[in-house]
């Protein structure tokens, strides 16, 4: 069973640490160096100077500072959030995805309760656990999709909002009765990592060796498939050098007919052979591949000559997500990109 509960969210207060829209930011592991950067010069009070410090003991001692100063405050009730972001993805199309935030407990992939989608690296795992050991904190959110549908009506003004790149986001606080409806909703729900791989066993492995209850849990955004928005884009692939090689075809419309890899001005259709594009693409075995979730980016940087071959997938469905997560099997890292991704630096759960 799925173990949700209301949570003592730490967050910002405004009156001290400025605008939201200047404290908050995209994920850590989306961020670039040159993003980084900005982010780290649009307030002292920045997110990033926690998700993406110089150093772990850094960000420890900025945490304690700033909560001791009032800059970041801890609620004195726990609860459950109502989370709204509203969007134009890359597509052009406009959307709105809600979910609900809680705070999740722990669960080993054996149990079958959360169910992984991705394979992880150990290099990502290392950086964010001694992150984790120093600052006791869950500092993003991760992303969960649950299959299932919760409607929330006459919610009123939000608690929180921001803006971050475009995307904003809407919190408002549920009352004790909402929160534990959602409580007892999710008792026999299988939840999805849509994004946090890495993040969730890196909490997995700090609760194996820390040992307390408050390290059982991390800072979930739970977001119900059924309804109507939920934007997966492909991630394509960028390759230094391939041994690949397909049918040619023209080039294709907005609508791939399959995995295409392209170089050299031309195209070619891989054979899929009932896997998916991101499978396909990893059997391929190409070298010194980079991603992007824009095609045209790929594209251009095989006609710049910064790289051989480009190879453009479709977007995975989340039905073959499902089938792949609950067969037990793992896709390759980056096959999928769910839009948008949540704003860190919201709300903050801190493990004491």
């Amino acid at each position: 069973m799925a173990v949700v509960r209301p949570f003592r969210a730490l967050r910002y207060d405004p009156a001290v640490g400025g605008e939201l829209e200047s404290l908050v930011a995209p994920p850590y592991d989306v961020i670039d160096p040159g993003q980084r950067e900005e982010l780290l010069g649009r307030s002292p009070y920045n997110v990033v100077h926690l998700t993406l410090p110089d150093s772990e003991d850094e960000a420890a001692a900025r945490l304690a500072d700033w909560r001791g100063r009032g800059v970041l405050v801890l609620d004195s009730e726990p609860a459950c959030w109502w989370l709204a972001q509203e969007y134009v993805g890359p597509d052009g199309v406009a959307g709105r995805r809600e979910g609900f935030v809680a705070a999740l407990q722990l669960e080993a992939y054996e149990s079958r309760v959360v169910l992984p989608h991705e394979r992880t690296h150990p290099g990502p795992k290392e950086g964010r656990l001694r992150l984790l050991r120093a600052t006791r904190t869950q500092l993003e959110p991760l992303f969960f999709l649950w299959d299932g549908t919760v409607e929330v009506d006459g919610l009123g003004e939000p608690e929180l909002a921001a803006d971050e790149a475009g995307v904003v986001s809407r919190l408002w606080r549920l009352d004790d009765e909402f929160s534990a409806a959602l409580v007892e909703e999710l008792a026999d729900a299988q939840l999805l990592i849509a994004d946090g791989h890495h993040r969730y066993e890196t909490s997995l492995a700090f609760h194996e060796e820390d040992g307390t209850d408050a390290s059982a849990w991390l800072l979930a955004v739970i977001v119900p498939t059924g309804q109507e928005v939920l934007t997966i884009f492909p991630t394509h692939r960028v390759a230094k050098g391939t041994d690949a090689s397909g049918a040619p075809i023209d080039p294709p419309g907005d609508d791939l007919p399959g995995p295409v890899l392209y170089r050299g001005g031309r195209y070619e259709l891989l054979a899929g052979d009932g896997l998916l594009d991101p499978e396909v693409v990893d059997q391929a075995a190409p070298v010194g591949v980079t991603y992007t979730p824009r095609r045209d980016e790929a594209v251009a940087a095989v006609d710049r000559a910064e790289a051989e071959a480009a190879f453009l997938l479709r977007p995975t469905r989340i039905e073959d997500v499902w089938d792949v997560a609950r067969r037990g099997d793992a896709m390759p890292q980056k096959s999928t990109f769910f839009y948008p991704k949540l704003t860190s630096g919201l709300l903050m759960l801190p493990l004491d």
